[in-house]
């Protein structure tokens, strides 16, 4: 039996040092520094010309937006006009109250829920609408406050859009590096955020649709070979 044991632990031991190997190869093969960004009137430029693309004015008179993110395990329905947002996933239904956030109310197998679980579970629709709402809306938010815009040559030659978030959100200091077609229309971007150790992985921004009100959004992505649904995305008014 001790044998056994020790040619278990032995196999285990030689399995993790594997994966140690392999991560550590496949970081120093993909991992890129933050490129250095240029040029910030002309990265305005064509910031305005991607939100020209996807029709920013129709983004901003629209009151509703729907999706779904995470396989459809987490699903949201967001009122802009008073800043609510209604975000589910198991066994929970946060109704979020984004401007007062303490305001929120909480639900477990629809009875309500109150005290420090409820103030947790506040923070996790948080973390997870701020997530799963980026991955909807992120060309819209080129111009937040404390964001930087700046340019960046691809390695194609072509010029890529670089958005640096100082402030705001869940990870402020991540960057991102837009990758546009020749009419402003998005296709992917690179990411160097906090919660991926590998900087400038590629995300594609694809199957855009135009929404009941003329706004353009996506409706799935991939990073590798990881597909992203956002699920059945709507925007009305």
């Amino acid at each position: 039996m001790k044998r056994l044991l020790k040619g278990i632990l032995k196999a285990i031991l030689v399995l993790l040092g594997l994966l140690i190997a392999v991560l550590v190869v496949v970081y120093f093969m993909y991992n890129k520094k933050v490129p250095e960004g240029k040029n910030t009137q002309e990265a305005d430029a064509l910031a305005y010309k991607m939100l020209t693309a996807i029709n920013k004015a129709a983004y901003q008179d629209t009151r509703y937006l729907e999706w779904s993110f995470a396989g459809g395990n987490h699903r949201y329905k967001w009122d802009r006009k008073i800043g609510h947002v209604t975000v589910i996933w198991e066994q929970y239904k946060v109704l979020l109250n984004l401007n007062t956030p303490k305001l929120s109310e909480v639900f477990e197998n629809g009875a309500k829920v109150i005290g420090t679980e409820k103030t947790k579970l506040i923070t996790t629709a948080t973390d997870y609408f701020n997530n799963d709402s980026f991955w909807l809306v992120a060309p819209f938010k080129i111009f937040d406050e404390g964001t930087i815009r700046s340019l960046v040559t691809l390695d194609d030659g072509t010029q890529g859009l670089m958005i640096t978030y100082n402030s705001g959100g869940t990870t402020p200091g991540d960057s991102y590096v837009w990758k546009l077609k020749e009419n402003g229309m998005p296709t992917s971007y690179k990411m160097w955020v906090k919660i991926i150790p590998i900087g400038g992985l590629e995300a594609t921004w694809d199957n855009w649709k135009t929404m009941e009100n003329g706004v353009l959004l996506p409706t799935s992505h991939k990073i590798g070979p990881v597909s992203l649904s956002m699920g059945e995305v709507r925007a009305y008014n």
